[in-house]
């Protein structure tokens, strides 16, 4: 719903109440019925609502900036709050003048014509039709202003009735009834007032919308990843119903598995309400249950540094913790000591400072290694050579996509096997390890062996 469109529906509603006020004021004049007069004055006070509310929705449209980061939608419910105090002083004069008559000891004539009549009921026609279009924008977009312009056409339709009424009272020969009408007409623009005044200040006091926070509690709870929700706030303001949600989830999922579960949360709360302006902080936190080896993973991955071969022991009841760290092969070896110690000292802060720590420093290149096939005649040596130490594994069978490549590192060499799906990895990176350093032992050139171990009668992943 454009704002134009909101803009549209409040001019209209601006010259509506101009021309029932106009001709309900010239009813009364001539008639000197008190519900008339009152009817009147209950549209002049629509009138001047209907012109803040306009005034209103053109400023709460403006885009959120610097100074209001939030939009300026609660305008709007400023203006709300302003037509209600209008419609509680319309009914003390009413109330006020309607008592005044009954008890006072004059007598007030009232003249009922067919044409006042029938400006009552024209105007219940209008107030009817206006409330209704009201209404219906004011849900679309949720617009407070926009609401309390509905609520002061529904109030003026039903207060029209009953002056109507109170005329067809006194036709009958009932004088009083025109008074009486008069403080029915008070009744419901009091009771109107007091509904709209308090969904302002509901508003305005940021209540969050009935039902909504348990609603997002529970599409919350239902997303996978999510530990604990730590907090829940919803601010409503004009359309927009701002969310900020708080979670805690396990510190040792990685980034990218963080970042999907807090879109997993927007998404779901986004579909509730598609007016939400959503916002989602994720606090990772230890588990009860981590082990030795996922907290210094997830210390080494916090510091962007690189561990393998990671090994835990309980030596005389202290763990004894040692792993190889892989830097950069360029980088001086002071540098590379200054790294390890403090992975080593953000570890011990972990685990407590009578863990064992020891760190093996490896190179590992970060750069791109420009490579090329190997020859012809090498390939076949190693490839014969390779053959011949995994014969002498009865684990390792059917060895295949065999590649030899030389780069500035000296030869790199893949391969493929099968195994039997039953032995354990450890066994097998046994006997692979043990092929590697036979091949080492006959090619000095050769840097690396990386062997893809399969299960036999699986799909073979050959390039």
């Amino acid at each position: 719903m454009s704002s134009s469109e909101k803009q549209t529906v409040a001019l209209v509603s601006m010259g509506a109440s101009a021309l029932l006020a106009g001709s309900k004021f010239l009813a009364a004049m001539f008639t000197g019925s008190l519900g008339i007069l009152s009817e009147a004055v209950h549209s002049v006070i629509d009138f001047g609502a209907t012109i803040v509310t306009y005034f209103a929705i053109r400023w709460a449209d403006r885009p959120a900036d610097d100074q209001h980061h939030y939009g300026h939608a609660k305008i709007e419910s400023i203006a709300a709050l302003v037509e209600t105090g209008l419609l509680f002083v319309t009914t003390g004069w009413i109330a006020w003048e309607a008592l005044r008559r009954l008890l006072g000891d004059e007598v007030h004539e009232v003249e009922v014509t067919w044409w006042a009549v029938a400006i009552i009921a024209g105007s219940i026609i209008i107030d009817y039709n206006r409330a209704r279009a009201l209404k219906r924008v004011a849900k679309k977009t949720s617009s407070e202003a926009l609401e309390a312009d509905a609520l002061h056409f529904s109030s003026d339709m039903w207060s029209s009735i009953v002056v109507l009424g109170g005329l067809g009272a006194v036709w009958a020969g009932v004088p009083a009834a025109d008074s009486i009408a008069a403080l029915v007409v008070s009744a419901f623009i009091a009771h109107a007032g007091w509904e709209l005044g308090a969904r302002t200040m509901s508003t305005l006091l940021d209540a969050a919308p009935a039902g909504a926070t348990e609603i997002v509690r529970g599409l919350v709870n239902d997303v996978h990843g999510v530990l604990a929700i730590k907090s829940i706030r919803l601010r409503p303001a004009g359309a927009t119903m701002f969310t900020a949600i708080v979670v805690e989830v396990a510190r040792t999922l990685p980034i990218d598995e963080i970042v999907r579960t807090k879109d997993a949360i927007t998404a779901a709360v986004q579909e509730r309400f598609p007016n939400a302006d959503i916002t989602v902080t994720a606090n990772p936190v230890a588990l009860d249950g981590e082990t030795v080896f996922q907290k210094v993973m997830l210390i080494a991955s916090r510091r962007n540094q690189a561990i393998h071969h990671l090994n835990v022991q309980k030596i005389d009841g202290r763990p004894a913790i040692s792993f190889d760290l892989e830097v950069d092969g360029s980088m001086p070896l002071g540098e590379a000591h200054d790294r390890a110690t403090e992975l080593e000292d953000a570890i011990r802060g972990e685990l407590g400072s009578d863990v064992e720590v020891e760190s093996h420093i490896e190179p590992q290149p970060e750069r791109m290694l420009l490579g090329e096939e190997a020859p012809a005649r090498l390939m076949a040596e190693v490839s014969t050579a390779l053959l011949q130490l995994a014969a002498t594994h009865e684990r390792l069978s059917d060895i295949h996509s065999i590649r030899l490549r030389r780069n500035e590192e000296g030869l790199f060499l893949h391969y493929h096997c099968r195994c039997s799906p039953t032995d354990t990895v450890e066994q097998i990176h046994d006997d692979i390890d043990r092929v590697e350093a036979g091949l080492k032992e006959r090619f000095s050139d050769i840097r690396r062996v990386i062997a893809h171990a399969e299960p036999l009668g699986a799909d073979s992943h050959a390039l």
